[in-house]
């Protein structure tokens, strides 16, 4: 496969995702999500898409550096199940957070979501130093997200 397809898929495949989750959250928005308490510390909601958008381009990149890389298949295929797995973690916040109101779950769910990113991390390090460092914004955001949904949790 041409490295340019590589890089559109690496690209579509976690904005589609986000998407996709996006579409469980931006009904909520101005419903449920409106109802129960937030810290005073939690940005606007305008912040949220723009951050995620930039950290889904920034996860394809890094998917697309792993992808193309001459690194041994085994290195590469364990990179690349690892970051599939936080993919479908990071989607599933979104329901079980948005869609199902279900806090406490959710709070569990992202702490499972950050020790996959991590994992993801160690493992793209191994592959190529590039696209392990082009995941850290994201490992750094969703620290910042697990601390927001705990504060949400401990508010209702």
């Amino acid at each position: 496969m041409k490295n340019w397809m590589k890089l559109v898929i690496s690209l579509v495949l976690p904005l589609a995702v986000g998407g996709i989750a996006g579409l469980f959250t931006t009904s909520e928005i101005s419903g449920w999500f409106q109802t129960i308490r937030k810290p005073a510390w939690q940005p606007p909601n305008w912040v949220f898409g723009p951050v995620w958008t930039g950290l889904y381009i920034l996860m394809g990149i890094a998917f697309y550096l792993v992808w193309k890389s001459p690194a041994p298949a085994k290195t590469k295929r364990m990179a690349v199940t690892l970051w599939i797995i936080q993919l479908v973690f990071n989607f599933f916040w979104s329901f079980i957070f948005f869609k199902k109101h279900q806090i406490d779950w959710a709070l569990g769910e992202i702490v499972i979501l950050w020790f996959f990113i991590l994992l993801t991390i160690l493992s793209f390090g191994r592959v190529s130093k590039p696209a392990a460092w082009l995941m850290v914004p994201y490992i750094s955001w969703v620290t910042f997200a697990t601390l927001l949904t705990l504060n949400i949790y401990q508010l209702n």
